[in-house]
């Protein structure tokens, strides 16, 4: 398994696909990381306060087109 740090600088599109994925377009810093010893091998994501909140926008906006396309049950 490879070790990375991942810096994202910037979010530009987001999208689902047919089967149940989101896709994130990005620009990001990937560099390798070194494992430290005695704790399991992790790649780390990092972001700013602001691209943060971006993510969480862009989730927001996912997960309602996902709940969109779901057949509604009728009573």
């Amino acid at each position: 398994m490879k070790i990375h740090n991942v810096e994202i600088q910037k979010f530009k599109a987001a999208s689902n696909t047919i089967n149940g994925l989101m896709v994130f377009k990005v620009d990001a810093l990937v560099t390798p990381k070194a494992p430290v010893d005695g704790i399991e091998p992790s790649s780390l994501i990092s972001m700013t306060e602001a691209n943060a909140r971006v993510l969480m926008a862009l989730l927001k906006a996912q997960l309602a087109e996902f709940d969109g396309k779901k057949a509604k049950s009728r009573f």
